[in-house]
């Protein structure tokens, strides 16, 4: 009874020396992070951690991440989370505390949100942890490499998330758990370098290698290697595997391996702050299997640095029958450049491991695994002291670098597909001469937009972005956040851009997917004989400046609560109809099917009267150096033709075009090239024509009074 007693005591009373308490709230959080925990002392003086204890036992530490990292979200504001690390660098779980992203905000829900972060508790620092947007949460064959499930739909925010959860754990680990500490940095001298055989590298240590032998593997896995079908036995005296490995940073190493032109490019490419090492192989058994696939991480080998795994990530910077330079080389099954860091960083200097993974299939059910472990290091004089140590987050690429690179495919076609849009506004006028020609090709490109730009790249702007702009303008400008979505970023300057030229009809009648999807149902509405509602031209003129007070709304709130402005504008049915495919809860979806539907009556309704961010872009517009849209006397005075055709009403009953209304879909300028439906065009040919009979009937007259 007294000892039971005691222990209540020591459970309820700080210990000695320990600062206060956390906050109640922020000591909620971090109990739930460790469930076991007696103790949570307020955040450190000199570094911002949270020492958890149970009774005199260390737990281990929980951090605010924005205390380290201010990585930001898609909204432009960073996501604050609760981090439990504890001493052996396992995570005990994360929270998130605050965040500004609209897809999980909104449109997704708070769920997948948190399944994606309750992945990361058990996992360790040691592991690589590798966000795929669809798999299953698996180790690989060693152990090493950690699969997360990621969110479809919201791929930019779960990877900043992964970014900002593992930089500032390996921040904490390195300052404050033991067998994380960094050792001094060292850098590869530049100017040392002399022309070397291949012999030479192996003998002075500038390439190491590795070689197994079939008893070797054989006495690992213990069974004989005829055991396994899929196995080809090496012939008698020939290695299993036969591993060299270089880091090319050393001039003496990489121009030797490459050549001089080709590793002048090499580093070019890779950056000041890039690392890379090339690993070769021949062999029964090589470094990368004949399922790996060129720049993603190999799954044989591993780079270990103290306890931290280090990112190989393949470089694909090499030809198929890439050759050695160095004289006296072997022919190699496999060469590949890795470039070294991740998150952790790769500093040459510290103690480094080469893990090698072996994996045998006895049948489709069983399979033997086995790993060898050598030391990586390297000669001494290739490298030189670094007099200030950086920071490893720093000294990495942007994330949005990452990003732009896996979807290099889909820049390339809306590159593409931009660049023949902007041919054909700008051969307007003789290519409209073609009516048939133009019709078909925006009605092409409308499918384009709805399909590619819109379902699938996700590139559907909105007036969200504006708020991003406007508020990294009043919080301090970071190019960075607009780089994470490419699609996104390369819509907005080609339609910022363009603004300038032909107006905003340019994105809202060619780029938008909703406008697009408007346009279906337009379509869809004539087909099925439903009657089109013509707004009455007084009353029109006053609806379309509903938008404008909508946008200013929107962009005062966002100052005021961003939150707040993020509920506001689901006033857009993007997110409901084109990045979510109108997967959402019910209320969002009759919303955005509602408006589909008007249109289907009236015509593109949501884009005239509701839309803020063609409020936004309209205004821009007015700044256009160029009236593109020919109009001739009779437009207007007497002529309506035009007028009458344009579904959208931006033609004045004067002939003029109203460009903050007009979608440049071109129907106007067909019209005004077609002699049979232009009014001034019809005129004109009858006048000739009556002139052409004046004049021969003048001319018949002369030649009878002259034969008389």
């Amino acid at each position: 009874m007294v000892g039971r007693l005691l222990l209540i005591i020591l459970m309820t009373l700080p210990l000695s020396g320990h600062t206060a308490e956390a906050p109640q709230e922020t000591k909620e959080v971090i109990q739930a992070l460790f469930p076991s925990a007696t103790v949570i002392e307020d955040k450190l003086p000199d570094f911002p951690v949270y020492p958890v204890y149970q009774l005199q036992e260390l737990l281990g530490y929980a951090y605010l991440s924005t205390d380290f990292i201010n990585l930001q979200g898609f909204a432009g504001k960073p996501i604050t989370m609760m981090i439990g690390l504890d001493t052996k660098g396992r995570f005990t779980g994360v929270k998130v505390v605050h965040h500004h992203e609209p897809v999980f905000l909104h449109g997704l829900g708070e769920a997948p949100l948190t399944e994606f972060v309750n992945q990361y508790e058990g996992r360790s620092l040691t592991e690589q942890i590798i966000v795929q947007a669809s798999s299953h949460s698996a180790r690989s064959a060693a152990g090493d490499q950690v699969y997360f499930d990621g969110v479809s739909k919201a791929t930019v925010s779960v990877l900043i998330i992964n970014d900002t959860i593992l930089s500032s754990a390996l921040q904490v680990a390195r300052r404050k758990l033991e067998g994380f500490a960094q050792v001094a940095p060292i850098r590869a001298r530049q100017d040392f370098y002399e022309p070397l055989s291949w012999q030479q590298l192996l003998e002075r240590g500038y390439i190491n290698s590795f070689a197994l032998s079939s008893s070797e593997v054989e006495a690992k896995i213990e069974r004989p290697l005829a055991h396994y079908p899929k196995v080809i036995e090496p012939a008698p005296g020939e290695p299993f595997t036969e591993l060299y490995y270089a880091y090319m940073n050393a001039p003496i190493v990489g121009r030797n391996l490459l050549g001089d032109d080709a590793y002048e490019v090499f580093m070019g490419r890779l950056g000041d702050q890039g690392k890379a090492m090339m690993v070769m192989s021949r062999g029964v058994f090589t470094h990368v299997g004949p399922e790996f696939v060129p720049g993603s991480i190999p799954s044989r080998i591993t780079l270990h640095q103290g306890p931290l795994a280090i990112e190989m990530r393949d470089l694909n910077w090499l030809a198929p029958d890439q050759t050695i330079a160095a004289p006296g080389a072997p022919a190699f099954e496999a060469v590949n450049l890795f470039r070294l860091g991740g998150n952790a960083g790769f500093n040459p200097g510290a103690e480094t491991s080469l893990h090698l993974d072996i994996a045998l299939p006895r049948n489709h059910l069983m399979t033997d695994k086995a790993r060898f472990t050598v030391p990586a290091a390297f000669a001494d004089e290739l490298f030189k002291a670094v007099e200030v140590q950086a920071d490893p987050h720093e000294n990495r690429d942007p994330i949005w670098v990452g990003l732009w690179k896996e979807r290099g495919w889909q820049i390339a076609l809306l590159l593409t597909s931009l660049s023949v849009l902007t041919v054909f506004f700008a051969r307007q006028k003789t290519l409209t001469r073609h009516p048939k020609l133009v019709h078909r090709f925006r009605w092409a490109f409308l499918f384009f937009t709805i399909f590619f730009i819109g379902f699938y790249a996700q590139g559907q702007l909105s007036v969200v972005n504006i708020y991003t702009l406007f508020l990294a303008l009043w919080d301090g400008f970071s190019l960075n956040v607009f780089l994470l979505d490419p699609v996104i970023f390369i819509l907005w300057i080609y339609t910022f851009a363009t603004l300038f030229i032909w107006g905003r009809g340019l994105f809202c009648g060619w780029l938008c997917p909703f406008g697009a999807l408007q346009e279906m149902a337009s379509w869809l509405g004539q087909k099925l004989g439903l009657r089109q509602i013509k707004i009455p031209e007084r009353l029109h003129r006053q609806l379309i400046l509903l938008k404008y007070p909508i946008l200013l709304a929107l962009v005062g709130t966002a100052f005021y609560s961003l939150t707040l402005a993020e509920q506001l504008a689901e006033i857009e049915p993007f997110k409901t109809s084109i990045t979510l495919h109108f997967v959402r809860y019910w209320p969002f979806v009759v919303y955005a099917v509602a408006l589909l539907a008007i249109g289907m009556f009236v015509h593109k309704f949501y884009c005239r009267y509701l839309c803020p961010l063609g409020a936004g872009l309209a205004v821009l517009g007015r700044f256009r150096l160029f009236s593109w849209l020919d109009r001739v006397k009779r437009c207007g005075q007497p002529c309506q033709h035009c007028k009458n055709e344009c579904g959208i009403n931006a033609i004045r009953k004067d002939g003029r075009v109203d460009y903050d209304e007009c979608i440049q879909c071109l129907e106007c300028v067909v019209i005004l090239r077609d002699q049979n439906q232009c009014v001034d065009a019809i005129v004109r040919n009858k006048q000739q024509q009556k002139h052409a009979r004046i004049l021969a009937t003048d001319a018949a007259t002369r030649d009878t009074s002259l034969a008389r």
